[in-house]
């Protein structure tokens, strides 16, 4: 069931991208995903694959294949692109293991006339189209919400996500510049969380021990119920975790705002941004024009939306946005 972003207003929507006129039941098109160990990568991989199955089931196209790489390796993910080639896709849509490290194996399809879109992790290789949300502002954000909850300030930790890859960098910068900007809080312990809620569990764990006081936790999704299970081991106080949309984590939250008014905010890139790739692909190889670049905002879960986000997210999975083929025509709309 779609949830129309906010941005897609009904003028949007009248405006539908021009210039398509070929006819793409034919085509075929491959997820090259770098990643499946959690709970948003296999949201992700169900949401491509059930708007592609969708998709060839009405003829829209001939193939919508998905693909993951055994490792978080770049090396592996541009050999994976390298086969996409010779098996004759026509566009592969791309959640890259590295911004740049890819960029060879992507000029590559794109010479053999392949269409490559990039989310959530992007390339940067400029034949390619890029879509992502505002990661450094996500990151941001988290510390502004902290500074309206704690303007005392104190000692924050950070989870971090995969060491290497684009979404990583992008928030840790964004958290860096918040702090930057609201000095009275310090970064005093930094982990790799790997966006996953057991591994954030255990690094958290291990370096609790060393740590002061800490007053709030800012993550990058994946990691927010693992930190607060680390915390309530150690015996510490739950400081306030900003969490990353998963339903396990939204879960404690309501738990804990019925048993003491345990108060926080959700944050995170929905999931469905794959479907948006997967028709954002469609429509370039349908003739429409396509900007390069193309921007989603972040899917926000507040302390007076949160049932209704518990509500609609299934136990395991993440809140999320499934992109309908006239949502991408209004994203590129609202580009152009």
């Amino acid at each position: 069931m779609t949830k129309t972003m906010m941005l897609l207003g009904a003028a949007g929507l009248a405006m539908a991208a021009g210039g398509a006129f070929a006819d793409t039941s034919g085509k075929r098109i491959a997820l090259s995903n770098n990643y499946a160990g959690n709970s948003w990568r296999q949201a992700m991989l169900q949401t491509f694959e059930e708007v592609g199955a969708q998709a060839v089931d009405e003829g829209v196209v001939a193939a919508a294949d998905a693909y993951t790489t055994s490792e978080n390796q770049a090396t592996e993910q541009a050999a994976q692109i390298q086969n996409m080639i010779l098996q004759g896709y026509d566009a592969i849509i791309l959640n890259a293991a590295s911004p740049t490290a890819l960029n060879g194996a992507v000029e590559e399809a794109c010479n053999a006339g392949v269409t490559v879109v990039s989310f959530d992790g992007i390339v940067t290789a400029p034949c390619a189209w890029r879509i992502a949300v505002d990661f450094k502002a996500m990151g941001k954000e988290q510390v502004e919400y902290l500074a309206s909850r704690l303007p005392e300030g104190g000692n924050l930790l950070e989870i971090r996500g995969l060491a290497g890859v684009f979404v990583d960098d992008e928030i840790h910068a964004g958290i860096e510049e918040g702090v930057a900007e609201n000095d009275q809080f310090e970064i005093v312990g930094s982990v790799h969380g790997d966006w996953a809620q057991d591994v954030a569990q255990k690094a958290v764990a291990g370096v609790l021990p060393s740590l002061p006081d800490v007053v709030g936790v800012v993550t990058q999704g994946g990691d927010g119920y693992g930190a607060a299970q680390a915390f309530k081991a150690a015996g510490r106080d739950t400081p306030l975790i900003v969490l990353g949309n998963r339903q396990d984590e939204m879960q404690w939250w309501a738990e804990q705002r019925d048993a003491n008014g345990y108060e926080t905010m959700s944050l995170s890139i929905a999931p469905g941004v794959a479907s948006l790739a997967f028709w954002v692909a469609q429509q370039i190889l349908d003739g429409a024009e396509v900007p390069k670049d193309l921007t989603v905002p972040f899917l926000k879960v507040t302390q007076d939306t949160l049932d209704e986000a518990l509500e609609t997210t299934p136990e395991g999975s993440v809140a999320n946005t499934v992109y309908s083929l006239d949502d991408a025509k209004a994203v590129i709309s609202e580009a152009m």
